[in-house]
């Protein structure tokens, strides 16, 4: 048997990624994935790059966050992306830069952040206009959807794993193929205005994660989401501290304000 344990978008929450991360070791498993938007937040970014630089067996790519880090002004990045890149070494923004888009962990798996060949374009939600029925702004994607975003990817591997939306899902694909999103370790919910104005809660604080697992005749993969409990009021109090009480709210409840 086969089995990963994937974690995305800890967005800087080291006390949430300690958690996960020893849940994980808990378990028998062969490689641990982590699929990007990992140090942009405002809990505890240069605890976060420290963990993880304890983890070199971790295979990791890369979010659009760590490509706004990397890429703009400051006076253009949002306030996440300031608060990591205050903390940032020359070394961390080399390992950064270095991270790929897509990683092939083990045959039959491809690995991304949001969809293969874009790291911001979501992929398991569709974002449209808010009517009173979808006051939230967002719908589960249609299959059609799905392989269109996949792109020339789909129909050439048994599973996909990707981030972003920060929505834990599982997808079974036409192709008899699985499509997987953890959740977000570190961030529980988030608005965005773009391409419309829309809310994505997880409701409720917990870390999330996922255990793949593969047998070893290759029927295919099942998928395990996973939910930690951690101290997240020690994270919500150092975001206080580094002046976000919105994220405060949202680390305690798992809501948006």
């Amino acid at each position: 048997m086969t089995r990963i344990a994937v974690l995305s978008d800890i967005h800087g929450n080291a006390p949430a990624l300690a958690a996960v991360l020893a849940v994980v070791d808990a378990e028998s498993v062969d490689l641990v994935l982590n699929l990007g938007d990992i140090v942009s937040g405002a809990v505890d970014p240069r605890g976060t790059l420290d963990l993880l630089a304890e983890r070199p067996d971790i295979v990791t790519v890369r979010g659009n966050h760590e490509r706004q880090l990397l890429t703009l002004p400051n006076d253009e990045m949002g306030g996440a992306d300031r608060i990591a890149s205050g903390v940032l070494t020359d070394a961390d923004r080399a390992w950064l830069g270095s991270l790929p888009l897509t990683a092939r962990p083990v045959p039959g798996v491809l690995a991304f952040h949001a969809v293969p060949d874009d790291d911001a374009t979501y992929l398991t939600q569709t974002v449209v206009e808010r009517t009173a029925e979808n006051p939230e702004g967002v719908r589960e994607a249609t299959d059609d959807e799905l392989v269109e975003r996949l792109g020339a990817a789909y129909g050439a591997y048994g599973l996909y794993l990707c981030g972003h939306t920060h929505q834990a899902r599982t997808r079974p694909l036409p192709d008899g193929s699985l499509l997987v999103n953890p959740g977000s370790v570190g961030w529980p919910a988030y608005a965005d205005d773009a391409p419309y104005p829309h809310r994505v809660e997880a409701g409720v604080p917990d870390a999330r994660f996922a255990i793949l697992s593969r047998t070893g005749d290759g029927e295919g993969w099942t998928a395990e989401l996973r939910a930690v409990p951690y101290d997240h009021e020690e994270a919500a109090a150092s975001a206080e501290r580094l002046g976000r009480p919105d994220l405060a709210h949202m680390l305690r409840t798992g809501l948006l304000p």
